[in-house]
């Protein structure tokens, strides 16, 4: 009735296990596929397709820094979008300038989460996400969104 442990096998390979004997799973999708991207990743995408459609039109901008940041933060802020000032109103920023200085370029952040909020699908995202970078664009360069992209506002 007792029946022993039986020892380890001495197999050099792993042991893995391969229920039903459908083999190893896999990954769902491959990597190439826009399954396998993670949120962070899309909005940086997003973010990114932005700043190259305003590129076209204003080259100057390949000197500036486009960041993503999850969230703003809590204290100092970044440049004028993102100080203490905003939090006190009781509104989140949703993305934020540094001005260049010290051999730095210029910076524009985007916050992730507070724009994922604000928004149901990609689509409005996107959109949302391309009028957060013209506002910054334009703070930063002294201009108004109209003329950083015509179609501000229309999307």
């Amino acid at each position: 009735m007792d029946d022993p442990v039986q020892p380890r096998s001495t197999d050099p390979r792993p042991r893995r296990r391969d229920r039903h004997g459908r083999g190893m799973r896999g990954p769902v999708a491959p990597p190439q596929v826009p399954l396998s991207a993670s949120r962070a990743e899309a909005f940086t995408d997003l973010v990114q397709d932005s700043v190259e459609r305003l590129e076209r039109r204003w080259p100057q901008l390949t000197e500036i820094d486009f960041l993503v940041l999850d969230v703003p933060p809590t204290s100092g802020g970044v440049g004028e979008g993102g100080g203490d000032d905003d939090w006190g109103a009781g509104t989140v920023p949703l993305g934020g300038t540094i001005s260049a200085s010290e051999g730095r370029p210029a910076r524009v952040v985007i916050y992730r989460r507070p724009v994922e909020i604000r928004t149901k699908g990609r689509d409005e995202r996107a959109a949302l996400v391309h009028e957060v970078v013209v506002e910054q664009v334009a703070e930063l360069l002294g201009l108004s969104p109209e003329s950083v992209d015509p179609r501000y506002g229309e999307e």
